[in-house]
């Protein structure tokens, strides 16, 4: 149990880290300054791929414990809780407890960076329409439509 206790410590602290970068990136992304974007893009890749590797680690590890309480292979955290002895049923209930708000705020960060991204390409997109001779309006359903509108002329002498 105590090699299983410490990777899910370890498994806590990546996520936590993981979570600071999609917030991180959240706020790069919303503050229009592009040029970190791909820093912090990359910063999220490189928590993802540490939380995917101590994953690996974790089901190991709880193979180990589950073998060494009398249960199969690939146990949840809630099953090891059942049935190891105190003071291990407490830790890994407060691991599970731990790991089960950690993977909420997680999916709102990851959900608000891809709010965010769809806003960027749709403003984009718009903005590509606008350089023809349409400019873009909207159907009542919140859709682009184009509409044909005085030309626009681009500066390419910059």
């Amino acid at each position: 149990m105590e090699k299983l206790t410490w990777v899910l410590w370890r498994e806590r602290e990546l996520l936590e880290g993981l979570l600071y970068r999609l917030e991180t990136e959240a706020l790069v992304m919303s503050s229009g300054r592009t040029r970190w974007l791909p820093a912090a893009a990359r910063d999220v890749e490189e928590a993802a791929r540490q939380v995917r590797e101590i994953e690996l680690l974790r089901a190991v590890a709880a193979d180990e414990a589950a073998a060494g309480v009398g249960l199969g292979p690939n146990p949840s955290l809630r099953a090891l809780v059942a049935v190891a002895d105190e003071p291990w049923s407490t830790i890994l209930e407060e691991h599970r407890e731990a790991f089960a708000v950690l993977s909420d705020d997680i999916v709102r960060a990851a959900d608000v960076s891809r709010s965010l991204i769809s806003a960027g390409l749709r403003a984009a997109h718009e903005s590509l329409l606008g350089l023809g001779n349409e400019s873009p309006t909207y159907t009542a359903a919140g859709n682009v439509a184009v509409a044909v509108g005085a030309p626009a002329y681009v500066d390419r002498s910059l």
